[in-house]
């Protein structure tokens, strides 16, 4: 099976690149940063892609070309919180929105044309749409923008017989979540979020949520009223 993976120079990324390598699949590599790129899957992809996932040109570029694709998992993404809702920074907002969401849609149209009949496209989202959270504007924004983006294409690919799963992980130890400053509730380390995707994404699902009590406990909280949910989350509001 050839294998292509964005995002594969750190955290899931590369812990998937490593597993799937290691499982004898042929490895396609995709990173913004040559020399990361080369240190981290050097040595088990057959193929290195670098480009800029905020780039659409560059994308459509690096990514032309590559020949049947049977698996290709849109991983790469950032993460920036907007810590003063009344300075609301715009540019922010646009960065995450261009790597996330865009970066996606740049990918979806450069491999699409390659994926075999009876492959499959998988989009990584986030547990985080499951629950709007404080300063969260902008990446949770492009993460549900990924959510309906995947359910929509699912319908539309099922007559070319592709196959689209959303995956939504709760916290993983990788070097984006080591930036947060916040308790992590039930985080889980990169070989652990490797094993349920490989394993989910082999069975053909649609929607790969985890860890499930993480997942329950988001979808309870978000039963709250969402007056509640806010003084929760915000404090109490000033006069």
């Amino acid at each position: 099976m050839r294998v292509l993976i964005t995002g594969a120079s750190s955290g899931i990324g590369l812990q998937l690149a490593r597993d799937y390598a290691a499982a004898g699949h042929q490895l396609i590599a995709c990173g913004r940063d040559r020399d990361k790129l080369t240190s981290s899957c050097g040595d088990i992809a057959s193929q290195l892609v670098v480009a800029d996932n905020a780039d659409r040109d560059a994308t459509l570029a690096a990514m032309a070309g590559l020949g049947e694709i049977d698996l290709a998992i849109l991983n790469a993404g950032g993460c920036e919180y907007i810590d003063d809702a009344l300075q609301f920074d715009s540019a922010l907002f646009r960065r995450v929105i261009d790597t996330n969401l865009n970066g996606t849609a740049y990918a979806l149209e450069a491999l699409l044309p390659q994926l075999r009949r009876g492959g499959r496209v998988a989009i990584m989202s986030s547990t985080s749409t499951l629950l709007p959270f404080s300063r969260a504007e902008a990446y949770g924004a492009s993460k549900a923008g990924l959510d309906y983006l995947a359910n929509s294409l699912r319908i539309d690919l099922r007559r070319h017989a592709i196959g689209v799963s959303l995956i939504r992980p709760c916290f993983v130890d990788t070097p984006l979540t080591a930036r947060n400053t916040f308790a992590m509730p039930g985080i889980i380390s990169p070989a652990r979020a490797s094993r349920i995707i490989i394993k989910q994404l082999a069975r053909g699902r649609d929607e790969i949520n985890f860890t499930r009590p993480f997942v329950a406990f988001l979808r309870l909280v978000a039963w709250l009223p969402s007056a509640l949910n806010n003084r929760l989350q915000g404090g109490k509001r000033q006069s």
